[in-house]
């Protein structure tokens, strides 16, 4: 009967980790399409996902600040943000500044980013990286380093197929 109980918590355990809160991690992301981000960013703010910033974020992909609630936005150590005024191709195949999608831009951002960015000029050409301490009193902390590092594998070994599916047979009937 032991052996049955422990096997109900091992299935039960093994389906509910389906069950938590998704999680979408951002790292190494120079952005893009101002369009294609806040397109993606929509998606992401009705699915109720959590957003982990754990590296770059530069460009249009900082839009998650503005798109996704605050609440569900956290920052690992390695999180960086990178802000620049938006810009498209000119006639002879340069980079212009565009002033009406980098007001946009600014305008998505929340007001303590907001300030950030005016206490250093604006939004210019050249960008500017917001991470470390002053990223992480903006943003919750996500303790990804700390949780990594403190989990250690489990030293027994988990229930073979055919016990899964017995198991379940059994909870069926």
């Amino acid at each position: 009967m032991k052996f049955l109980t422990g096997l109900l918590a091992a299935v039960l355990l093994i389906a509910g980790m389906g069950a938590s809160h998704a999680v979408v991690r951002i790292a190494d992301d120079r952005g893009g399409r101002i369009g294609t981000y806040v397109d993606r960013y929509q998606d992401l703010r009705q699915s109720g996902e959590t957003v982990i910033i754990d590296g770059l974020c530069a460009s249009a992909c900082t839009i998650v600040l503005g798109a996704i609630p605050h609440d569900r936005i956290c920052v690992t150590s390695s999180a960086t943000l990178g802000f620049h005024a938006a810009w498209d191709f000119g006639a002879n195949g340069r980079a212009v500044t565009n002033p009406e999608a980098t007001q946009m831009l600014y305008a998505m951002y929340p007001s303590q980013v907001r300030r950030w960015i005016n206490q250093r000029g604006g939004l210019t050409p050249h960008m500017l990286f917001l991470k470390g301490r002053q990223l992480q009193a903006m943003y919750k902390p996500c303790y990804m380093d700390a949780q990594a590092s403190a989990i250690k594998p489990a030293r027994r070994s988990l229930p073979q197929p055919e016990q899964v599916e017995t198991a379940r047979g059994q909870l069926l009937h």
